[in-house]
């Protein structure tokens, strides 16, 4: 079956949904929004915890509730949104080809919003040895067991380790004992207040490196820092949580330019790729930031989306952004400058206490940007668009770095 649509979302989570949303709403046309999944809401529908902000009643919100108003909002602007549909290749530059439950299509749009999301790394890409025994989890998978069959003791396992210290990790620990699970310990390699985790036993500055068992996991071994003994953690449950990387596969076979880094497609601060009609937003541009955060990405992105429909032109000579290789930066978006400068999201490896941003293009420098605060691994950080006051438009790649 071929169709024509004016825009083609790929991707029904809170990036996608909020583009979906305002375009419709806005008069784009047929809005058509895929997502390869049963049901549409993306990760929060799996986050059944406050932090999602407040119904129309102010009353707080959880994440099956801000993944439902998301595809009401979408539904009744007008989007059509497309549940267990996988666009699997590309035919064309803005022509995907689909698998539905209907069969095959091909579908080509006058414009293509890439919302695909971010995954936590599994465990066989973080490159942790052992066997390959039941009970080894990513927060999704808990989470998703734990919708799917409930808080029954013993589904999950009796005794877990959690490994990570951002804030998804206090959510596992929160669905596990939800779920009747012990949590023995949470292991962090990067320095982690015990507070954030109650009672649970916090190893700082450590790392598994093995998991132990047949069969079923029996255990985890951890080392506490460089030449010291490690030592076995007793445990049937491991839930590796954190460390995202970008749902980045359908934008890759697309021959999207990946920015240095985060890996996502690079865009710039209209969310605009270097394919001209296809854009990219949310958690497939550099891993995980809040829902809300996301969503905001979609609706800004709707308003370039709209320009382009009603006939502006794709911007052309951008310059690329990235980082120092081997720096103490893990990735920065936007990694276009496009014509009009916007605003840097930066985030850190490791802690940075008022770092010095360092801005230089064809070897040279061409600008520096004081932080007034930390820069930590697990939160970003917006400068202000002034930072490329400096930058030749018609010069190289930007190279962001850090000192101090």
């Amino acid at each position: 079956m071929n169709r024509t649509v004016d825009v083609l979302v790929v991707g029904a989570g809170p990036a996608g949904l909020a583009a979906a949303a305002r375009l419709a709403a806005a008069g784009a046309g047929r809005v058509e929004v895929l997502e390869r999944e049963r049901a549409a809401g993306g990760v929060p529908r799996h986050c059944a915890r406050p932090g999602f902000g407040a119904d129309a009643r102010g009353r707080p919100l959880d994440g099956p509730g801000y993944a439902r108003r998301s595809v009401r909002a979408a539904l009744r602007a007008g989007a059509a949104v497309r549940t267990g549909v996988s666009a699997t290749g590309w035919a064309g530059p803005l022509t995907l080809d689909v698998t539905a439950p209907t069969g095959l299509e091909r579908i080509r749009a006058r414009a293509v919003v890439l919302a695909t999301g971010a995954r936590e790394r599994p465990r066989a890409a973080r490159l942790v040895p052992g066997s390959r025994p039941a009970g080894v989890l990513t927060t999704g998978e808990l989470q998703r067991l734990v919708l799917r069959f409930g808080s029954r003791p013993g589904l999950i396992g009796r005794r877990a380790v959690v490994v990570g210290g951002d804030p998804v990790a206090r959510s596992a620990v929160r669905t596990l004992r939800a779920a009747g699970v012990e949590v023995v310990a949470v292991v962090c390699e990067h320095p982690v207040r015990g507070s954030a985790f109650g009672s649970v036993p916090v190893l700082s500055g450590a790392i598994v490196t093995e998991l132990l068992g047949r069969g079923r996991l029996a255990g985890v071994a951890v080392r506490t820092g460089a030449g010291v003994a490690g030592h076995t953690l007793r445990c049937d449950t491991v839930v590796f949580t954190g460390d995202w990387i970008p749902d980045h596969e359908l934008a890759r076979t697309g021959g999207l330019p990946l920015a240095s880094g985060s890996r996502g497609p690079a865009v710039d601060g209209a969310f605009r790729t270097a394919v001209p009609g296809v854009f990219a937003v949310g958690n497939l541009l550099r891993g995980a930031e809040p829902a809300v955060a996301a969503a905001a990405e979609g609706r800004a992105a709707a308003a370039a989306v709209a320009e382009l429909l009603a006939g502006r032109p794709w911007p052309e000579g951008r310059v690329p952004v990235g980082v120092v290789t081997a720096g103490p930066l893990r990735w920065v978006t936007p990694g276009l400058l496009g014509p009009a400068a916007s605003p840097l999201l930066v985030r850190p490896v490791r802690r940075l206490l008022r770092p010095v941003l360092t801005f230089t293009q064809d070897g040279g420098p061409v600008g520096r940007v004081r932080l007034d605060g930390p820069l930590l691994p697990r939160r970003s950080v917006r400068v202000p668009p002034g930072w490329a006051d400096g930058v030749d438009p018609a010069g190289g790649p930007v190279v962001v770095g850090a000192e101090g």
